[in-house]
């Protein structure tokens, strides 16, 4: 196949960035959508010109770090599917193809299309853990746990911290983010030790960190490539709320 890509080119997150038009030929539909920026960039690199920055990693649709807008959709056209899983088959001989970063204040751009999302990791390490005793592994059957609770955490923890859903959304939140680690961890009775703690510390350095409100419009669902449900941010609200019934953080 040969395509058109316009590709946003950026210096770094303080100057001004354009899209730019290039010209990719002999694409393969087996090809992966990275895969086909690495022939760009190759082509790049013979012309002399500097590669288009993109982040990645496992390229296995796990770590979450292929995190691209494609033709106005987080991840591309194929629903359940990350940029990495993406193969070039979903396009045409002769399309023109747009990729853009995430969009969002909270995820602010470094080069190209590649984007800082610290601000995940710092919500991550505001409660998204519980506090264990060092030393034997305990028996993972020691504590019992019913399998629909079970599978429910499971489900949320299958969150791969990707951004999807801040992209997608109007209001650039990270609900469904957040949501996601606090359920899984609300669920399980090794969480409830500190779930009160834990949801307040979240959402208020999810405010901190410049993240929209949530207004209930579900696009963060949709695109999400893990398929992580909307009854998480219901989780999050009801945690919320009481936690703040108890509190003595009044902020």
């Amino acid at each position: 196949m040969n395509l058109t890509l316009k590709v946003w080119r950026q210096k770094n997150r303080n100057t001004e960035g354009k899209i730019v038009d290039y010209q990719v030929k002999d694409i393969s539909p087996e090809m992966s959508f990275l895969e086909m920026l690495d022939v760009l960039n190759e082509d790049l690199l013979r012309q002399g010109d500097e590669p288009v920055a993109f982040d990645h990693d496992c390229r296995e649709g796990i770590c979450g770090s292929c995190n691209l807008f494609i033709n106005g959709r987080a991840h591309g056209p194929e629903s359940g599917t990350t940029t990495c899983q993406l193969h070039m088959r979903k396009f045409s001989d002769g399309d023109t193809i747009v990729i853009e970063p995430w969009r969002a204040n909270a995820f602010p751009v470094n080069k190209d299309l590649s984007v800082d999302r610290s601000a995940f990791d710092r919500i991550i390490q505001a409660g998204g853990y519980v506090s264990v005793n060092t030393g034997g592994t305990p028996d993972g059957n020691e504590i019992p746990i019913p399998k629909e609770i079970a599978d429910r955490a499971f489900e949320a923890a299958t969150c791969i911290g990707c951004g999807a859903c801040v992209a997608s959304c109007k209001n650039a939140s990270a609900m469904l983010f957040v949501s996601a680690k606090v359920s899984q961890l609300a669920l399980l009775p090794q969480g409830h030790v500190e779930r009160k703690t834990r949801v307040e510390n979240m959402v208020a350095q999810m405010d901190k960190e410049g993240f929209g409100a949530c207004t209930n419009i579900g696009s963060c669902a949709a695109e999400c490539p893990v398929g992580i449900s909307l009854e998480n941010i219901a989780i999050l609200n009801r945690e919320f709320l009481a936690a703040k019934a108890t509190s003595n953080n009044l902020v």
